[in-house]
């Protein structure tokens, strides 16, 4: 059949640049998340088996498994992920989404996200910190101890200012951060800061311990990403407005599970199309090198589709320090972002760019046409189980997934 598909692509950028995440809840994922179950674990990227799984993603899984008591060491979770008794599901079949690994079991709480304007809501586990913590696939004891603990104390507090607060506008965050010096993907210390500055006199209001608040407190203090659990959530709800309408050339899932690279075009439905996970090009930690390096992993690029992450580099020049380049290579990294989209987001605006908003809502035919790949940047994940982060950087997408998208989207459409 026929398509405007210019028509249809500004329907889905509207949708996008007039989205509105807000931030209702925190809550069990076995409650909230649709579709969970005790014997399910949802994970980042395209659907995988755990025979095809990475290393970092299986060692996640392990944790996982034993965090929620199904076993009590390595080799009784990996037995049991191999009997067909646990079942596999990626996270963006569920309105989730979760970073790096992205591993979400029932037990786990996660922010509840809904995009105001629209109704359909997103969900993410709380951020754990960086280095050795269960999304790079770490799963030592200290792992699954702090997992318990943001479990029955960090989600139970935090809960409670949130009900104290009410609603946080997540647009209105996030784009106070992007004038501050974050992209919210990979630097989110301004937006952690303005999250702490929101729910602080609340925190200390609540009739707990104040040995509890104060490490609550501190927790959040001293992990910059907290804040990506939020954001990654804010851009699913926004993005996931735009699906499913006929004729859209609009990537509305870009994600990756560290074997396989996938994206989901609006005009094309709930279908993937998929490629070979690429390498991260970054910086390593002490002791690391690209040889110890697994490859691209995680749903966190769901920040890039709707224009914050890679695509605001302009906005935060500390974060090459981080992924590696300079500044402007930052500035032009943006800049090249504005041929493969539709729309700018007047709301998400970048200062040194004399305010113009971010490159908004990536049209795959343009990506085809120019081969200008979508810019990503990302942790890095050793390749081993339990070993966790080992560097960060830039990575993107194999162009295959386009051009697979482009071959079923004329067979659809004719144009």
């Amino acid at each position: 059949m026929k398509a405007d598909i210019e028509k249809a692509n500004q329907e889905a950028a509207l949708r996008i640049v007039k989205g509105k995440p807000t931030l209702v809840d925190i809550a069990p994922a076995g409650d909230v998340v649709p579709g969970m179950k005790k014997n399910l674990i949802l994970h980042a990227g395209p659907p995988v088996t755990w025979d095809r799984m990475c290393g970092p993603m299986r060692g996640a899984v392990i944790g996982g498994l034993i965090y929620e008591g199904l076993a009590q060491n390595r080799e009784e979770a990996e037995e049991l992920s191999a009997s067909g008794d646990i079942i596999f599901d990626p996270c963006h079949h569920h309105d989730a989404v979760g970073p790096m690994a992205g591993i979400v079991t029932y037990s786990m709480p996660v922010w509840v996200v809904e995009n105001r304007v629209f109704g359909n809501r997103g969900y993410c586990t709380l951020n754990e910190g960086l280095g050795k913590v269960l999304r790079y696939g770490a799963f030592s004891d200290d792992v699954v101890t702090r997992l318990k603990w943001m479990e029955t104390e960090l989600a139970n507090i935090l809960k409670k200012a949130l009900e104290k607060y009410g609603e946080i506008d997540m647009r209105n965050l996030i784009s106070q951060a992007l004038q501050m010096g974050d992209e919210c993907h990979n630097r989110n210390r301004a937006a952690t800061s303005l999250f702490i500055r929101e729910l602080a006199p609340y925190l200390v209001t609540l009739d707990e311990d104040k040995e509890k608040i104060s490490k609550v407190l501190s927790f959040m203090h001293t992990n910059d990403h907290f804040f990506l659990n939020l954001s990654m959530p804010s851009a699913k709800c926004t993005v996931d407005a735009a699906k499913n309408i006929e004729g859209s050339s609009i990537v509305v899932t870009m994600a990756r599970n560290g074997t396989d690279f996938g994206i989901q075009i609006s005009g094309l439905g709930d279908q993937w199309f998929t490629a070979s996970a690429t390498m991260v090009d970054g910086l390593y930690l002490p002791g690391f090198s690209a040889e110890d390096a697994a490859p691209d992993i995680g749903d966190s690029a769901i920040t890039e589709t709707v224009g914050i992450g890679g695509f605001a580099m302009a906005a935060a020049p500390a974060i090459v320090k981080l992924v590696g380049g300079s500044p402007r290579d930052a500035v032009n990294l943006t800049l090249q972002m504005y041929e493969i989209t539709v729309t700018e987001n007047e709301t998400y605006q970048i200062p040194a760019l004399d305010f113009r908003g971010t490159p908004t809502a990536i049209d795959f035919l343009k990506v085809v046409e120019t081969g200008i790949l979508p810019a990503i940047n990302t942790g890095i994940a050793h390749k081993e189980p339990g070993v966790g982060m080992i560097g960060a950087g830039l990575t993107r997408p194999p162009l295959k997934c386009f051009h697979d998208a482009l071959e079923v989207f004329v067979a659809k459409y004719g144009n």
